[in-house]
């Protein structure tokens, strides 16, 4: 029998060497963290504006609660929870990154980028070899090595009909299901290569 896994450790980031100068000193910093349930709420929190505004679908508090252990977090200096995204594993080489955002003032800190980095190399360990995401911010992803996917030859057709069989809203993006059409006009269906 295998040994359990030790806990995945914090993360520090932003933490610039002494020999930087004050401005790069002064940088705000943030630790990477599972999602924990005290946290749900702060994510409902920072997902509210960004669901006003479209740009993230809105999901009830026990679908936070459900998927909790796909989630990691920004958690501030302070304790404040900055930012969180998601991994969901599709198929056996297919994941999404979902709900991926930071808090309006920790925008520009490298928040965004260090939690898709993390999620990513969750990827990576998991033995997933390509990740999706469905976004409005294409310049952000596109800067992380995503590229936008043209059409859905990236999926072969058995895989394409047994993904179809999913109830799962995010499968249903990618696979660009026309009763998702609503909540995702304007997206870029975005991947990437791992």
């Amino acid at each position: 029998m295998t040994p359990p896994a030790a806990p995945q450790p914090e993360t520090h980031l932003s933490e610039p060497p002494a020999d930087r100068s004050t401005a790069e000193s002064s940088r705000p910093r943030f630790v990477l963290r599972r999602a924990r349930t005290p946290d749900v709420r702060r994510i409902l929190d920072l997902a509210r504006p960004l669901v006003e505004r479209r740009v993230l679908v809105a999901k009830e508090a026990v679908s936070y609660y459900e998927s909790l252990q796909e989630f990691h977090v920004a958690e501030s200096d302070g304790g404040d929870v900055v930012g969180f995204g998601a991994l969901h594993v599709m198929w056996e080489d297919l994941a999404e990154v979902r709900t991926l955002a930071a808090a309006e003032d920790w925008l520009g800190t490298g928040v965004g980028g260090a939690l898709l980095h993390r999620l990513l190399d969750d990827a990576r360990e998991l033995g997933v070899s390509r990740v999706f995401c469905l976004t409005f911010e294409v310049e952000f992803f596109t800067r992380h090595g995503f590229r936008i996917m043209e059409n859905q030859e990236q999926v072969d057709p058995e895989v394409y009909s047994e993904l179809l069989r999913s109830q799962d809203e995010g499968v249903a993006e990618f696979l660009d299901l026309a009763r998702v059409k609503p909540n995702t006009l304007g997206n870029t269906r975005m991947i990437i290569d791992l």
